[in-house]
């Protein structure tokens, strides 16, 4: 006769949540990096800052490449954010995934309307 002490816990691994931490620091140093580039372009640049400056920053195709990066990586990180809120606070399953699907839409959808933005330039 098995004798069953406590309640049985499923362990998914010994690196469960490295993954999301790690991620969570590179895409912010990514973001403090591109944000420095940016103010330094902008501080070392010479006449006023309007439209035109914003427009020959970003028109380059090498700052296209960068800022599309930045963009799915402020996506990425908001995304690992919000869904450890949910995750954290949201006890009912089903209004968590609901949330969750409604956080990836959403988040999604500003990622494709910035790059939209920036390729327009």
């Amino acid at each position: 006769m098995a004798t069953n002490f406590g309640s049985h816990r499923t362990v998914v691994g010994a690196h469960y949540g490295w993954r999301d931490w790690l991620a969570q620091r590179v895409t912010a140093a990514l973001m403090a990096l591109f944000t420095l580039v940016v103010l330094l372009s902008l501080i070392f640049s010479s006449g006023p800052i309007g439209y035109d400056k914003w427009a020959g920053l970003f028109s380059g195709q090498c700052m296209k490449a960068l800022t599309l990066v930045v963009i799915l990586s402020l996506a990425y990180h908001a995304w690992v954010g919000v869904r450890d809120i949910w995750m954290d606070y949201v006890k009912p399953v089903g209004i968590r995934l609901v949330l969750e699907i409604f956080s990836i839409v959403w988040l999604v959808a500003c990622a494709g309307w910035a790059i939209q933005v920036l390729w327009r330039l």
